[in-house]
């Protein structure tokens, strides 16, 4: 590039700039909120992720953590722990049913050791060492639950209750677990006890759902790496499974950095929309510089220098935009960190973070360009007596080619950029096609806004206000384009998500009966079957039971290879999976390919697997599977694939055997019933009182848990689509102060004319409210249509226009826009007509 063109053209932009930000400050507030929003994410994102792994060792527990399902260490693993580490810890988890009486609730139980915890505190309330908490008193031993759990059951400390067919006492109540956030998602509150005290309570017999943990305290600068390789060496074969300090709670960390990446997506859809506000300023402001650079060419001043002023002057306003952005979204957590902090159940550490801000940055910087390069480009390519005759605005001559291509590459960037820092390049691809199909499903809807109006000009004689309304929105200087794209973007996302929330209360409080099963019990033991299918086959009210063994196991090999490098981080190969056995196909199975092998079957282990996740796995009939089964390989073939439904809530496998295969092995039974909702309680009751160690779920319960935590992540990207929306309503507030001046001018000729005040300001917010509800219309199609896409294919359930939420979009967009035309509505009314046009002759 020419240095002298460049120091001239820097010089133009300096004197250009002593002007002020008149003209600019929609520009700065789009780019600003647009940052914030994004670096506001990102450094909370940094700050939870920084706060785990600060307290990697305190959330888990300890150093490293050996996992083992449905079985304590052996010898051979215990002579490990007690080479390796310092120390260790064992702790067993399970679900039971904690019981007051007639009470019960279900509960999450953590039996540890004398030397629980090994990181971090336990609090209890009141007061008091957790080791004299877990003695007991009056011959029995003692037991700490969380106060949920004891308020629902009337349970004061000093009080009994009972887990499977052991009594304890309540001693104290929870105040803080310090590892509980390394537990992931539970269904139940927790109870704490002792292993040993549960020997007598039948609830860790062989073949019980539960999981065994040993954590480790290491040597000064262990290396982890190291350690984890000797351990999945010796010890993968048998079902362990590793997790240390590095990444204690791995749940937490991938859902956070997830959720943090999809807000991000979410953020862009604002600044976007910002975007369109940044296209708008400055082609404004180019507009009303058509004196400055006509002079500019007719001193003999080149094209590349005329755009190289402006471009070096936007360039320059983008950088204050983005500063302020940054420190909003950098300081805004730092500040509100105490606050944010305490709605938080992880730690964190809120700090200003460089990488977070610098993505912000990115995405801010490369947004401007995008926007400013084309109307920046199409002046340059405007010749000097065009722009005398003020032919700026009506131009509609595609820039350079060069600038076309440059446009392609900082777009192409945006979302390479944007993909790499979520973590997802699918979901930045569906994010970024979304976006732009809805931008384009916007604009031509605007279009076609603007010629229905002009259209039905001609049909609204009679009514004045109403026809110049129309008349204003289809005109091409002061048209539908500005207000629908500004505005329809944010209802659009707002629309989408309305429609979901009101679909999955909808699902929840009308269909689950249909759907879900009343009860999944699981632990029930082989001698219990026959009197627990008496109880509920006798019952009118129950409508179906299903029942199956249950196992657990750990896919370890596909095909002699380890299953962790064919199939990656399938969910199927990510920990141990549920496991049952059949003899004869049951009568509700689908076999879509293979055979099943026959009732009486005894030869090699056969396996029948979920057809969907097969393909996914890329499985073939053929594939042998080895299976790690309370430290035992199984290797058998797969013979047949079925079709499995588990978004009914209802009983699924993944992997099925032959009755021979696993039959011999200690196992339990699960089952679920389908009943009236009345006959749920005394199902319970009389079942517990047989059954003291079989634990309930009950499965409203659990759907109504999953199900609030999906509305709290709808609730978190409502805050990010209501930030879209209000960098909507920041452009269509530059939108109307820019089209001050030719309402200004409309208004005095309307007043010359005889027009009364009042009609005018009808026609004024005619013209808002109808441009409004054309937005609203138009997002709430695109946001049913995102809706209904989102329910048919990610959760496979029925859809319904949730009306309410979709007349509630509509309205929005209408006041929204009435608002912003209302504001810059008053100065023209107000202005004398002969003022205003001797200015114009």
């Amino acid at each position: 590039m020419n240095t002298g063109r460049l120091r001239l053209a820097w010089r133009f932009a300096r004197r250009e700039l002593r002007g002020g930000l008149k003209g600019f400050r929609i520009f700065l507030a789009c780019l600003a909120l647009g940052v914030g929003v994004i670096a506001a994410i990102g450094s909370i994102r940094a700050s939870i992720e920084a706060g785990l792994s600060r307290e990697g060792s305190t959330i888990l527990g300890g150093d490293a953590e050996l996992n083992f399902t449905y079985r304590f260490a052996n010898g051979d693993e215990r002579a490990w722990l007690d080479q390796t580490a310092l120390r260790y810890s064992e702790i067993a988890e399970f679900r039971s049913m904690a019981t007051v009486g007639e009470d019960r609730g279900l509960t999450q139980v953590k039996a540890v050791d004398g030397l629980y915890p090994l990181k971090g505190e336990m609090k209890l309330t009141p007061e008091m060492p957790l080791e004299a908490a877990l003695e007991g008193a009056d011959g029995l031993p003692g037991g700490v639950m969380d106060r949920v759990l004891a308020d629902r059951l009337g349970l004061r400390p000093g009080g009994r209750f009972r887990l499977g067919t052991q009594d304890f006492i309540l001693t104290a109540l929870i105040a803080l677990e310090p590892d509980a956030a390394a537990s992931g998602f539970e269904l139940g509150p927790r109870t704490m006890v002792r292993t040993g005290d549960l020997a007598e309570s039948g609830l860790l017999e062989p073949g019980t759902l539960f999981d065994t943990k040993y954590r480790m305290e290491l040597p000064a600068g262990s290396d982890l790496n190291r350690l984890q390789a000797e351990a999945e060496g010796l010890f993968e074969t048998t079902g362990m499974r590793w997790r240390d300090a590095r990444n204690g709670a791995p749940g937490i960390t991938s859902f956070v950095e997830r959720l943090g990446g999809f807000l991000v997506l979410v953020g862009l859809s604002g600044l976007a929309v910002g975007g369109v506000g940044v296209s708008a300023a400055v082609r404004a402001y180019l507009a009303t510089k058509t004196a400055t650079i006509a002079t500019l060419r007719t001193l003999g001043a080149e094209r590349q220098t005329v755009f190289l002023t402006y471009f070096l002057q936007i360039g320059v306003l983008t950088l204050v935009g983005v500063g302020i952005g940054l420190v909003l979204g950098g300081l805004g957590p730092v500040l509100l960190g105490p606050l944010i902090a305490a709605q938080l159940p992880f730690p964190a550490v809120f700090a200003l973070y460089p990488s977070a801000l610098a993505e912000a940055a990115v995405y801010g910087v490369l947004t401007a360009f995008i926007f400013a390069l084309w109307p920046l480009a199409r002046a340059e390519r405007i010749r000097a007596a065009s722009l005398f005759r003020d032919a700026f605005a009506s131009r509609t001559r595609l820039p350079a080619p060069r600038y076309l291509l440059a446009t392609a590459l900082a777009l192409a960037a945006l979302v390479g950029l944007a993909a790499w820092f979520s973590g997802s390049a699918q979901l930045t691809l569906w994010t970024a096609g979304g976006l732009m199909g809805a931008l384009m499903v916007l604009l031509v809807a605007a279009l076609g806004i603007g010629v229905l109006a002009r259209r039905g000009t001609a049909a609204s004689r009679g009514r004045p206000a109403l026809r110049w309304a129309l008349s204003s929105i289809g005109s091409t200087r002061d048209g539908a384009v500005p207000a629908v794209l500004a505005l329809g973007l944010g209802l659009t996302v707002l629309a989408a998500i309305g429609q979901i929330d009101g679909n999955m209360r909808r699902a929840i409080a009308g269909n689950l009966p249909e759907v879900a099963p009343s009860y999944f019990f699981v632990d029930i033991q082989r001698s219990q079957m026959p009197g627990f299918l008496e109880r509920v086959g006798k019952d009118p009210a129950v409508t179906r039971v299903e029942n199956a063994p249950m196992l657990r196991g750990v896919l370890t090999r596909i095909n002699g290879q380890s299953a962790a490098e064919v199939a990656g981080d399938h969910w199927v190969v990510r920990g141990d999976r549920g496991i049952t056995y059949a003899a004869a196909q049951p009568e509700a199975t689908e076999v879509t390919a293979g055979t099943w092998w026959p009732a009486d079957y005894t030869g090699e282990p056969q396996i029948s697997f979920a057809a969907e996740e097969a393909e996914e796995l890329g499985l073939s009939l053929g594939d042998t599977l080895t299976l790690n089964i309370l430290s035992r390989d199984i290797t058998g073939t797969i013979t047949s694939f079925r079709n499995v439904d588990f978004s009914t809530a209802g009983m699924g496998f993944v992997m099925v055997l032959n009755e021979a295969a696993l039959a011999g092995a200690p196992h339990s039974f699960i089952a679920t019933v389908y009943a009236e909702e009345q006959a749920e309680a005394a199902i319970l009751r009389d079942l517990a009182r047989a059954m003291p160690n079989i634990t309930a779920i009950r499965m409203r319960d659990a759907i109504d848990r999953v199900s609030d935590i999906l509305r709290q992540l709808a609730a978190a990207t409502a805050y990010g689509a209501a930030a879209t929306l209000l960098t909507g309503f920041l452009v269509l507030l530059g939108t109307a102060a820019a089209g001050e001046p030719a309402r200004r001018y409309e208004a005095a000729l309307l007043k010359t004319l005889g027009a009364p005040r009042k009609q005018i300001l009808l026609s004024f917010a005619l013209r808002s409210a109808l441009l409004g509800a054309a937005a609203g219309l138009v997002a709430l199609a695109a946001g049913i249509a995102g809706a209904w896409s989102i329910n048919a294919y990610v959760f496979e359930t029925s859809y319904a226009v949730i009306w309410p939420n979709a007349l509630m979009v509509i309205s929005g967009g209408i006041l929204t826009t009435l608002l912003a035309g209302l504001v810059f509505a008053m100065r023209p009314l107000a202005a004398k007509p002969a003022r205003i046009l001797r200015a114009r002759e």
